[in-house]
């Protein structure tokens, strides 16, 4: 066949432009960032990975199965007791939860916490009885039971994921944890989460926000306030990310200043029930 000319060298032309365009530019497009953003193949029913927009508000309780609350979409729970029957009751009513989970550390009292081998399983954390800091190093074996976790939320029908304790490197752990060594394992849990069709928010570990920003969909903070560190979370506000915040003792102007710094804030029992106080 000869090669084409004239208008048809042109129209070929721009059709071979269009092509290579949409190849490079469409996965950036379905990234939305706190949105929405494109869903790989692991589950052919999650078409795009939801992830909760800034002003967003939330109830956590690790302890029972939420109630449906007026003007409240989304739902913090416990990944493991929760079963995925009460996960699906929220979905029917177009309810979004997130699947809790504790990634640094281990919980004598879950029913998985014999799979952990000792020589991962550090220092007793403090004001938590039965519960001790994991080696985040040893990335071989932590992730595939966190794997395995993660699973079971996209099983029960979650929306999304919360890795708690993800701040090992700024606490004694009886591991000589380094910034690069929790930076590594929590960009692991992230593409965990990604590969199963969950949302994955990070969860404290604020002197690592802003590096870790770019691989997380929303970010899950306690006590910012008190501490006066919210500011730190400029870099999720700024792409359009929500930061959900729960606070224990009240601050004066907290929710003046949660609306001014686009975070959705309450106040929680530590005890996590069904108690809030919204702002």
């Amino acid at each position: 066949m000869r090669p084409p000319t004239g208008r048809r060298a042109l129209v070929t032309a721009l059709a071979v432009l269009v092509a290579v365009c949409a190849a490079v530019l469409t996965p950036l497009l379905l990234r939305d960032p706190g949105h929405r953003v494109s869903s790989p193949a692991w589950s052919a029913t999650r078409e795009v990975r939801w992830a909760p927009g800034p002003g967003a508000q939330w109830q956590w309780q690790l302890r029972g199965t939420p109630e449906v609350l007026p003007g409240v979409a989304i739902y913090g729970m416990d990944g493991q007791s929760t079963p995925g029957s009460a996960v699906q009751q929220f979905a029917e009513r177009e309810l979004r939860t997130i699947c809790y989970l504790s990634a640094g550390t281990l919980e004598e009292w879950r029913p998985d916490a014999e799979r952990f081998p000792a020589g991962v399983v550090g220092e007793a954390m403090a004001d938590w009885p039965g519960e001790r800091w994991l080696d985040v190093r040893q990335l071989e074996v932590l992730l595939p039971l966190m794997a395995e976790r993660m699973d079971e939320c996209a099983r029960k029908g979650f929306d999304a994921v919360e890795p708690d304790n993800v701040d090992g490197h700024l606490n004694r752990t009886g591991f000589p944890l380094e910034p690069e060594d929790q930076l590594r394992y929590n960009r692991a849990l992230a593409d965990l989460a990604h590969e199963r069709g969950l949302s994955v928010a990070l969860k404290n570990d604020i002197p690592q926000v802003g590096e870790l920003e770019p691989d997380f969909d929303f970010a899950i903070n306690e006590e910012c306030f008190r501490y006066d560190e919210c500011e730190a979370y400029e870099p999720f506000v700024a792409a359009g990310k929500a930061v959900l915040n729960v606070e224990y003792v009240e601050t004066p102007g907290r929710c003046d200043r949660a609306r001014e710094l686009g975070i959705s804030s309450m106040r929680k029992n530590l005890q996590l029930d069904a108690w809030r106080s919204p702002c």
